[in-house]
């Protein structure tokens, strides 16, 4: 990583931790229209464990862990973690959930092919750079067994905040303080590359609305 995106990563790190603690729960306890998609696709492949990448104060990973899922959760907001744990304890679910302080820059704490699922709700489009993101994939596929689903979702170049704000490059636009990485279909399509590509479902959420897309992959047998 440049010192720039050093720089960038650093300030996105410190703006979510600031972000969480002045905004406790600040997506609500219901869970993303993703995450109740991915449980159904979890269910369907008979997964047991789940690996959320991002999970941040955890409306997702909870929701996941109440469909009878063994979670970990990840994200470098310690304080994003910290609310996840509290709510897992008020839900009686703290048993299925684990947590764990992590960048997604750098590799996963686990062993090879050690989850059946993973799930990022708007994780792969944070600041990070297209190498980063590639290495990421790389590492969700160490991490996955034979025929596992990586379940994720990003903002697409066809969303109203792409292009405005203060360009960072690669794509990287920052607006409110929150740097995004755009995706075109090409770079959705360049993260399949072997891997069994299900599904690329275009979708809308929250304010602007938001534009993502919702990209189901699996990974061969």
């Amino acid at each position: 990583m440049t010192d720039d995106g050093q720089d960038l990563a650093d300030a996105q790190r410190e703006h979510w931790q600031e972000t969480y603690t002045a905004h406790p729960g600040m997506y609500g306890a219901e869970p993303s229209t993703p995450a109740v998609h991915a449980a159904a696709v979890f269910h369907a492949i008979g997964a047991r464990d789940v690996l959320e990448l991002g999970a941040g104060h955890g409306r997702d990973a909870l929701h996941f862990a109440r469909e009878g899922f063994t979670v970990q959760a990840t994200d470098f907001s310690v304080t994003g973690l910290e609310q996840l744990r509290d709510a897992a304890q008020r839900l009686e679910v703290a048993e299925r959930v684990t947590t764990a302080v992590h960048d997604v820059r750098d590799p996963l704490r686990m062993p090879d092919a050690s989850v059946d699922a993973v799930f990022a709700h708007m994780l792969l489009c944070m600041a990070l750079s297209t190498k980063e993101i590639h290495a990421l994939v790389g590492e969700v596929r160490r991490v996955l067994r034979p025929g596992g689903v990586f379940v994720y979702t990003v903002r697409h170049t066809g969303d109203a905040h792409y292009g405005a704000g203060t360009a960072r490059g690669d794509d990287i636009f920052e607006h409110g303080g929150f740097a995004v990485h755009f995706f075109d279909r090409a770079l959705v399509d360049a993260l399949a590359d072997g891997w069994t590509l299900e599904e690329v479902h275009a979708f809308e959420e929250g304010d602007l609305p938001r534009r993502l897309w919702r990209v189901t992959q699996t990974l061969p047998r």
